[in-house]
């Protein structure tokens, strides 16, 4: 008797991980929340596996899960109230000079990025880091792929004026 063929789904839902975990964190700026985003759309994903259409992107698909999942989660915070991560501290073991001015410039661009309102840091972090596209971004957040351009072009303005180089 063959063996069954391997779950690609589950596969390509692991390796899509650490992407879920950078979106989360843009979206929500602490790490027990975000983890939990990323439970949650795991959990889901599992549980719509049967919708999943093969042909699109999976993960097109789990970024608007999440994205789903952060707005479920923003409606019942503004019940309940507003919690901190106070866990969220650098970690930064550094050994060279190089590896000291990269970490400083990515804690720039990243402090930089907590400053701008949640559309611009989403768009950016769908369209510069997870390297979507404005089609895909579009479908993930929910609006029109104008809109995707417009508000990227906003943030990226915004995002270097914080900076100093705009």
């Amino acid at each position: 008797m063959p063996s069954p063929a391997p779950d690609s789904f589950a596969d390509d839902l692991i390796a899509l991980l650490p992407n879920l975990r950078r979106f989360a964190l843009s979206l929500a700026r602490a790490g027990d929340v975000a983890d939990d985003l990323v439970q949650i759309t795991v959990e889901r994903a599992l549980m719509a596996r049967d919708r999943y259409d093969p042909a699109a992107r999976l993960d097109a698909w789990c970024f608007r899960i999440l994205k789903n999942a952060w707005i479920d989660m923003t409606r019942r915070t503004r019940i309940r109230g507003v919690s901190v991560d106070v866990h969220d501290t650098p970690e930064a073991a550094v050994t060279s000079g190089t590896e000291s001015e990269d970490r400083l410039m990515v804690d720039q661009v990243l402090g930089a990025m907590a400053g701008l309102s949640d559309d611009h840091r989403e768009v950016l972090t769908l369209v510069c880091l997870e390297e979507m596209s404005y089609a895909e971004a579009a479908e993930v957040i929910g609006v029109p792929k104008g809109t995707v351009m417009s508000r990227l072009a906003r943030a990226r303005a915004a995002l270097a004026e914080k900076l100093g180089i705009g």
